[in-house]
């Protein structure tokens, strides 16, 4: 008999306080509140700073041509796996619209196969780009190999034409190789820049 009377108690006292869990607030005093934004990861920067023409880099601006020496492991630095020393868009190269250019990839790295391209890609280097280069000729025989690519001791010489103004990069496209620092900025100016910021 007792049981009966705190049936209709309970049931009473369930409906009071909701019977559910807690919904969220989704009002404010100016209307629905929004959903927070997706956070958006910022691509790395490029070095700012005075530009400069390093003893690796030539420019003609009569001949309208553009010549570098790029050393894939020149240093020990990031285990041999760099550009002339620098890794991880640590130099900005910059050349001329319409300029020819020429790029003597050197690889003195002792152990590891490299390569060089200019990509489109200028904020995820953990996945390597496709070995698919901006310009006809960017790009070095076999890029993604490391039994074909450009080996230790030997180089590689590629020749464009860097006919689109833009913010590109230097990459090298042999797996795992971009995902740990091996790739520079590439700039192709539409007034006439030429040389090297970062260094």
């Amino acid at each position: 008999m007792k049981l009966f009377k705190l049936v209709p108690a309970i049931a009473l006292l369930v409906a009071a306080c909701g019977g559910g869990g807690d919904a969220p607030d989704t009002d404010t005093a100016d209307g629905p509140a929004a959903a927070p934004a997706p956070a958006t990861p910022a691509g790395p920067t490029a070095p700012a700073g005075p530009m400069t023409i390093p003893s690796w880099y030539a420019v003609d601006h009569d001949a309208r041509t553009v010549r570098m020496t790029l050393t894939a492991g020149s240093t020990p630095a990031n285990n041999y796996w760099n550009y002339n020393g620098a890794i991880s868009g640590e130099l900005a190269i910059t050349v001329p619209e319409g300029y020819t250019v020429t790029i003597d990839l050197v690889n003195e790295d002792p152990n590891m196969a490299h390569s060089v391209g200019i990509s489109r890609e200028l904020s995820n280097f953990a996945v390597p780009p496709l070995p698919d280069p901006v310009f006809p000729g960017a790009i070095t025989p076999n890029p993604t190999s490391m039994i074909d690519g450009t080996m230790p001791g030997e180089t590689a010489t590629i020749t464009f034409v860097a006919e689109t103004a833009g913010a590109y990069s230097m990459v090298c496209y042999v797996p795992g190789h971009s995902a740990v620092g091996m790739w520079l900025f590439f700039n192709v100016s539409s007034g006439g820049e030429a040389g090297v910021q970062g260094l």
